[in-house]
């Protein structure tokens, strides 16, 4: 691993870094016995994918201002100001410069929430108390790790823009990595955190189509994102239907208050902050406007099936989700039905219409003269 940092990111107000006082029980399993064999196959398939961050090709010249414009020459803006609703109608400048300033945030976001997933499971190692747990858990760290890297080093040495970690985020990790309950870091991460991600990577992907480096970046991610989500289902998997009903309700109201966070996460502030835009006035239209509210809704796609599996969409949970409109999700397949990670069909159309449907005019008016 040797890059230059030519853009370091920015800091947090007032952190280079951030210490926390976290308390888990760590548990020795003397037992091995080894009997949950998906864990295990789940381990062995870790280990077989695993890839070094120095297979990609980081000679591929970077030029996302190069790409933005070529959208924009297509007619990108126009169809940004039809589709997305903006509070003002926006130059193509101003359209060039959201969409860089965007996904600089939403990569600049998933670089924070890997470093927060390389801290959680390393203390799931020490927490459950499952010798296969364990064994796929330390597979898992040595995957974060590798996801720090490769964006990282994306970042500083090819976008040349970043942004810091967004507070609602960085709540929702302080709130995984310093309770002392093993399956809260396991629903918190495993779950919820990289289950929002597995969506967020996919929406990149499609945004990103013309840009070599990222799309095997992240489809590497993601393969291996993948396999994490469906460790924390298989290992919550009937956990929940043994609990009290309080402990049961302190789940509910983690998962609750997760999932405003990480809808809080992608109203994106910091990016109208940052291109000295009224933020009060932007902040509203990604809240209210339809384009905005159902980008955010569709990142839950694989969030609901997920808790639906683990007996987690309660009636309190099923009351939440139902004014935030993310039950339409509930009959996806979960991560053990289908592990791999596709976008949901209707954000593929959204997405695709946004970026293609200028060039199909431009046909039909060619046609029709």
């Amino acid at each position: 691993m040797d890059y230059t940092q030519h853009n370091p990111l920015p800091l947090p107000e007032g952190e280079a870094y951030r210490e926390l006082q976290a308390t888990i029980d760590t548990v020795f399993d003397w037992k091995y016995e080894l009997e949950r064999k998906n864990l295990l196959g789940l381990y062995e398939k870790g280990k077989t994918l695993a890839w070094n961050a120095n297979d990609l090709d980081w000679s591929i010249d970077v030029d996302i201002e190069k790409m933005m414009q070529e959208r924009i020459d297509n007619g990108m803006g126009a169809m940004v100001n039809q589709m997305m609703s903006p509070p003002i109608k926006m130059e193509d400048e101003q359209v060039m410069r959201m969409q860089l300033n965007m996904n600089a945030f939403m990569l600049s976001q998933f670089l924070h929430g890997e470093q927060g997933a390389l801290i959680a499971t390393a203390k799931i190692v020490q927490g459950v108390p499952w010798a296969e747990a364990k064994f796929y858990a330390a597979n898992q760290v040595a995957d974060e790790a590798r996801h720090v890297e490769v964006y990282h080093r994306y970042l500083t040495e090819k976008l040349g823009v970043s942004y810091e970690i967004i507070p609602s985020l960085r709540t929702l990790l302080d709130d995984i990595v310093m309770d002392s309950r093993w399956d809260i870091t396991f629903l918190g991460m495993q779950i919820m955190v990289e289950g929002l991600a597995l969506a967020a990577f996919g929406t990149t992907k499609l945004q990103m189509a013309d840009e070599p480096l990222i799309q095997d970046l992240i489809t590497r991610v993601m393969q291996d994102e993948s396999r994490h989500v469906a460790f924390g289902v298989l290992t919550l998997n009937d956990l929940y239907k043994e609990m009290s009903e309080n402990e049961l309700r302190e789940r509910e109201e983690f998962v609750i208050e997760a999932t405003y966070q990480l809808r809080d996460r992608l109203l994106m502030e910091p990016v109208f902050e940052r291109l000295g835009w009224d933020v009060d006035l932007w902040t509203n239209w990604a809240k209210e406007t339809p384009f905005m509210v159902g980008f955010r809704q569709m990142m839950f796609s694989k969030i609901v099936p997920n808790l639906k599996r683990l007996g987690l969409l309660t009636p309190r949970v099923r009351a939440a989700y139902e004014k935030m409109d993310l039950l339409r999700f509930e009959h996806l397949k979960d991560s053990v039905e289908e592990p791999e990670a596709t976008p949901p069909h209707e954000l593929v159309e959204l997405l695709n219409q946004l970026m293609s449907s200028k060039a199909a005019e431009n046909a039909a008016a060619a046609q029709s003269a």
